[in-house]
């Protein structure tokens, strides 16, 4: 019991300043290009309250951390963008999706420096402090990464779909429809077939895992820990 709790408070923390960051990040961009929407409703905050969502935020890193998953993420509710109030719908839609990934990779880097002080740290406090700074990085780079595929509604899809076209980029964003059912079968369904079936497979971490590993190279040459 005790080890179970040492993991989620080392968990917890991090991930929920990860996702109100994040979220803040896309609210304080709209806001910025011209839609106060998010602004209207509270939402550009860094409360945690204001963004978490039961399932995203607390039942789904819950359940990866029980099945052992290769990473933990979770996810917010999504802040409310009017894209037709922007100054530019498509060419903002892009600037405003990107902004929650820069967030969590922001964060990264600010984690990777702030592991340089845990030697100040009490010693009965330093390896909390150090656990919780290492998955500050981990989550943050994994919710980088997993938010960048291009598939609707993630920000990668609508950076996606902003690029695009304006003939593809309507019929792309039709995707989103379905674009959650995808996610749950790739992070849960194959997986759990595979395993069934004695081909253990996650096809999200194979995608995932190469520009996961390249971004921790990056950030960890950028904060002197390379």
């Amino acid at each position: 019991m005790s080890d179970l709790l040492y993991t989620v408070s080392v968990w917890v923390m991090p991930l929920i300043i990860a996702i109100t960051f994040h979220e803040a990040a896309h609210g304080w961009v709209a806001d910025r290009l011209g839609d106060d929407t998010a602004r209207r409703l509270g939402r550009i905050t860094l409360n945690p309250l204001r963004h978490i969502d039961r399932f995203g935020t607390l039942i789904l890193p819950g359940l990866l951390l029980l099945i052992r998953a290769p990473f933990v993420f979770g996810y917010a509710k999504p802040v409310p963008v009017n894209f037709s109030r922007l100054g530019n719908p498509k060419r903002d839609m892009v600037w405003v999706a990107l902004a929650g990934p820069a967030m969590n990779i922001a964060l990264a880097i600010a984690a990777g420096l702030l592991l340089h002080l845990v030697a100040f740290v009490p010693p009965f406090a330093a390896d909390w402090v150090d656990d919780n700074l290492l998955n500050m990085m981990v989550i943050n780079v994994v919710l980088a990464v997993f938010n960048m595929l291009p598939l609707p509604p993630l920000d990668g899809g609508r950076v996606l779909t902003g690029l695009l076209p304006m003939p593809l980029a309507v019929r792309f964003a039709k995707v989103e429809r379905y674009g959650m059912l995808l996610l749950i079968g790739l992070l849960f369904i194959v997986p759990t077939v595979g395993s069934l079936l004695g081909f253990p497979f996650s096809p999200l971490a194979s995608i995932m895992g190469p520009p996961i590993g390249f971004a921790f190279d990056i950030i960890a040459t950028v904060t002197g820990h390379g």
